[in-house]
């Protein structure tokens, strides 16, 4: 290979999705059901990335959303490869039956490791203490201005010991309102050791982008 692993990286990882500096914000109905369980909520996510939600009274429930919208945010913030990754130096593992090639990563503060495809990354594999996780994308969308995950799932173990912890399988759908790609519907099964399945879904509506300030 005559490219090295930092740029392969480096190309996959400035193919994500993400909002530019022109980002204005926006508000969305949300529709959650857990189970039986159905709320319902304002969002409003603004130009800086902040949150508020409104309309839940559990305040469980509420801060379960808001952290949900964080995680969101955090996949489509955008954030340059040196500032992400400028530290770290990068190596080539081994590629799998699927042509994914393994990135192995020195440097990196949470230990790591990745897998591209194409101009993709596919698999993030991270240990975090006494947790150690794996995230697999199975389904992307490609917007022609990078690709956002759609279909993928994450397993979590017990870093010392590889015990099974959980599993979670992910589902999203976007669509775009005027320059970006706004979360449409999301559908999280939660699946514990015992392999008994929790399934949630946000369900977005009425998605209205903010108007820009006024420059003065």
């Amino acid at each position: 290979m005559t490219d090295t692993a930092r740029d392969r990286f480096r190309t996959a990882y400035e193919n994500r999705y993400t909002w530019d500096d022109n980002f204005p914000g926006y508000t969305t109905k949300l529709e959650l059901r857990q189970g039986d369980e159905i709320y319902t909520a304002n969002i409003k996510v603004n130009s800086d990335l902040s949150v508020e939600v409104t309309g839940i009274e559990d305040e469980q429930v509420a801060e379960s959303v808001y952290n949900h919208m964080r995680d969101v945010i955090t996949h489509r913030k955008r954030n340059s490869f040196e500032n992400a990754h400028g530290k770290s130096s990068f190596s080539y593992g081994e590629e799998d039956s699927t042509g994914a090639v393994e990135i192995l990563v020195k440097g990196d503060a949470m230990g790591s490791n990745y897998k591209i495809r194409g101009k993709e990354i596919t698999q993030v594999s991270r240990v975090m203490g006494p947790m150690a996780f794996v995230i697999n994308t199975n389904e992307s969308l490609d917007t022609g201005e990078g690709y956002i995950s759609t279909g993928y799932n994450a397993i979590f173990r017990d870093s010392k010991t590889n015990e099974l912890k959980g599993k979670r399988e992910f589902e999203e759908s976007y669509e775009k309102f005027g320059n970006y790609y706004l979360p449409d519907r999301q559908k999280i099964e939660a699946i514990d050791k015992d392999n008994n399945t929790i399934t949630t879904e946000f369900i977005f509506s009425e998605t209205k982008l903010l108007e820009p300030a006024a420059v003065a």
